[in-house]
């Protein structure tokens, strides 16, 4: 009776300590494609910053703003300002989407400053802490 229980508890333990690996094979694969997406190193900790400042994902503002390539200037502000016209409450529209609209050309804007800033932005935080 005893010897049956030992390996009762032995096998729930192996399928608990499977599945338990799996699980956290799984999380770490997640969070690697993740920052893949994002665009690793310093240019994803920048990204993911932004979108936590601002609340919003460039994926969600590019949907949002209904362009494929967030870098298109003039694609970015011709959408925003027709969402905006049509969205306006003098024409019946929504003050929320219009928001909506606004955060996510926001995102968009922050995204691209973010990648015409230098590569060596560190030396210029530096020195600029130098001249002070």
């Amino acid at each position: 009776m005893a010897n049956n229980l030992v390996r009762i508890i032995i096998a729930g333990a192996q399928v608990v300590g499977r599945a338990f690996t799996r699980a956290v094979r799984k999380e770490f694969a997640a969070s690697q494609q993740a920052a893949n997406k994002a665009g690793g190193g310093e240019q994803g900790v920048g990204s993911a910053a932004q979108s936590s400042l601002l609340g919003m994902s460039l994926d969600e503002a590019t949907q949002i703003l209904n362009v494929s390539d967030f870098k298109s200037k003039e694609a970015v502000d011709k959408n925003f300002e027709h969402l905006m016209k049509v969205n306006d409450k003098a024409a019946g529209g929504s003050f929320y989407l219009q928001s909506k609209v606004y955060r996510a050309k926001e995102r968009i804007d922050a995204e691209n400053v973010l990648l015409s800033k230098p590569k060596n932005s560190k030396n210029d935080i530096n020195s600029s802490k130098a001249d002070s």
